[in-house]
């Protein structure tokens, strides 16, 4: 049976970003192709990013000149666009920081 949450989660569409997948006990040390998923990850959510916005945008005009039936679609297409920016924005940020904290180790 299916909860609100089912619901809610089925009623929102797909997930913005796919969800990460993590190998147990490897490392980018000794797997070099798990350095390129984050890489890979990072670039899926960019685009993903960039058709959302690109959406919003086109429901955005439509809203204007009258075109579009139900605002509510303008209006989730644009939460969804702010939210996933503020996500990429949050990672890109934190990625910098973890990088600027392992060139300040010492060897």
């Amino acid at each position: 049976m299916a909860g609100p949450i089912d619901a809610i989660a089925a009623a929102a569409g797909p997930s913005p970003l796919a969800p990460l997948s993590f190998e147990s006990g490897t490392d980018a040390a000794t797997n070099p192709a798990s350095a390129g998923s984050f890489a890979t990850t990072l670039a899926g959510a960019v685009e993903n990013l960039q058709q959302l916005q690109s959406t919003s945008n086109e429901l955005a005009v439509k809203a204007v000149t009258g075109d579009l039936e139900d605002i509510h679609q303008a209006t989730i297409a644009a939460a969804r666009a702010s939210v996933t920016l503020d996500l990429v924005v949050a990672v890109r940020d934190r990625s910098v920081a973890a990088f600027n904290d392992i060139m300040r180790m010492q060897a």
